[in-house]
């Protein structure tokens, strides 16, 4: 017998633990943007070069970052319905695997970025000036890859069980310590970008060592030793909702890659104001990734409490609110354009440059919103091969291919290529849109 999934609920209750979830993950998303801030406008006063050496890998990290932001989302998926099956002892045993999976990627990650650490600075087409100082900073960023990972994936488990508090307050943490470091390691022992990287790599270990502390400190995820060997079961469900978030990451990422080599090869001046532009977007549009990572929770415990009207009420609430808040930030991206580029760099030229793109992809902020609200619909539901289709599509046949038309063939300026990218998000939230607007998104049918 169908259990009952038409359950009353408080309207208003939805909406406000949408917000009460979403606003220290948006807090937390803009520490961590910050702490990737610091280190390029810190550097930034050094120089077009020193910007160039740690801007150059930012592609790669957001690759490393995808592998465990992909364990992330199926921790979310799969803890948050046991949590509105009021299930511990599931929660528990889907944290020790999620867990194993954590530790064995950061070893495996830490240990190929270091050693190609060397060749990636290259392959991304760095000036030969720079290859050196990019390879050192790139290796020293990834020795704590394993700490990098228990923070951001133990960090979604804690989301999961509706602790978004502790990650907040972590991050906040690491963020006041990077800066601390970075001020002495590049200012007062005069290291540059080498210092850079080790303030960056000493946090990294901090945050990632207390954000552990606090994941064996929940009751819903401090699962017992015996629990600690693989299960097979788990491990493959785990995996099943996590594989298309990572392919989703490296697809999209090797486009990344694809996208700042073609920028790259347009000049020092041109690849520094891109890159410094691209970081600036973002303090603009992570609010979206925040109502994203609480939509995900919101939707497994709806679906775990088998509560239709709930489910259907935390869509509508979290894509309204996402696209005006975007809309808004969009706004002000707008008018600030300038003065933020004038933050990250000493170069009138770099500023002007970057200034101008920035203005021009303040009109798609709200649309980038509801690309980032959806994902986070799909990835409750568990849902996530569509969410890889649909922006591999997009990101290799709008933003890459008409890029290298645009670099290449046509010999366009910087402009063209954000327009392409504008495109390229465009797309992806229409086809995203599609399954919802022809009503194929419905609550999970389980007996």
């Amino acid at each position: 017998m169908k259990e009952n999934i038409s359950l009353k609920f408080n309207k208003k209750s939805v909406l406000a633990t949408l917000i009460f979830l979403a606003v220290p993950t948006v807090i937390e998303e803009i520490m961590s943007t910050l702490l990737q801030y610091v280190d390029t406008a810190m550097v930034g006063n050094l120089g077009e070069k020193a910007t160039a050496s740690v801007s150059v890998t930012t592609t790669i990290n957001w690759l490393v970052g995808g592998i465990f932001s992909a364990l992330g989302v199926a921790a979310v998926a799969m803890i948050s319905e046991a949590v509105g099956r009021k299930n511990k002892a599931d929660a528990q045993k889907i944290s020790s695997q999620i867990f194993i999976l954590t530790v064995v990627s950061g070893v495996i990650v830490g240990v190929l970025c270091i050693g190609l650490s060397p060749v990636i600075p290259v392959l991304m087409g760095a000036e030969q000036e720079i290859q050196k100082t990019a390879s050192i900073y790139f290796a020293i960023i990834s020795v704590p890859m394993i700490f990098r990972a228990v923070n951001i994936v133990m960090a979604a488990c804690l989301r999961a069980t509706k602790n978004t508090k502790t990650p907040m307050v972590i991050t906040l943490f690491e963020n006041v310590l990077n800066i601390i470091l970075n001020y002495c390691f590049i200012y007062i022992l005069k290291m540059g970008v080498i210092g850079a990287g080790i303030g960056s790599a000493i946090s990294f270990t901090v945050s990632g060592i207390l954000m552990f502390c606090e994941y064996r400190k929940s009751e819903w995820l401090n699962f017992d030793k015996a629990m600690i060997s693989p299960d097979k079961n788990t491990i493959k469900m785990c995996l099943k909702t996590a594989y298309p978030v990572f392919l989703t990451h490296s697809v999209n990422c090797m486009g990344y890659v694809v996208f700042a080599a073609l920028v790259s090869s347009m000049g020092t001046t041109v690849f520094a104001a891109h890159s410094i532009a691209v970081s600036a977007e973002q303090i603009f549009y992570i609010a979206g990734y925040g109502f994203r990572s609480a939509t995900s929770t919101m939707i497994g415990i709806s679906i775990g409490e088998r509560n239709k009207n709930k489910f259907r009420s935390v869509q509508k609430n979290s894509i309204l609110i996402t696209v005006v808040m975007m809309i808004l930030s969009g706004t002000v991206l707008y008018f600030v354009a300038y003065p933020l580029m004038d933050v990250f760099t000493s170069s009138e030229n770099v500023a002007v440059l970057g200034a101008k793109m920035l203005r021009l992809v303040a009109f798609s902020e709200p649309f980038f919103g509801l690309m980032i609200v959806l994902e986070g619909i799909y990835y409750g539901l568990g849902k996530t091969k569509y969410v890889f289709a649909s922006e591999s599509v997009s990101m290799w046949c709008i933003r890459i291919a008409f890029t290298f038309l645009c670099v290449k063939i046509w010999k366009l300026d910087l402009t063209a290529v954000w327009y392409c990218m504008i495109a390229d998000n465009l797309f992806k939230a229409i086809l995203l849109s599609l399954p919802f607007v022809l009503k194929k998104v419905s609550f999970p049918d389980k007996t």
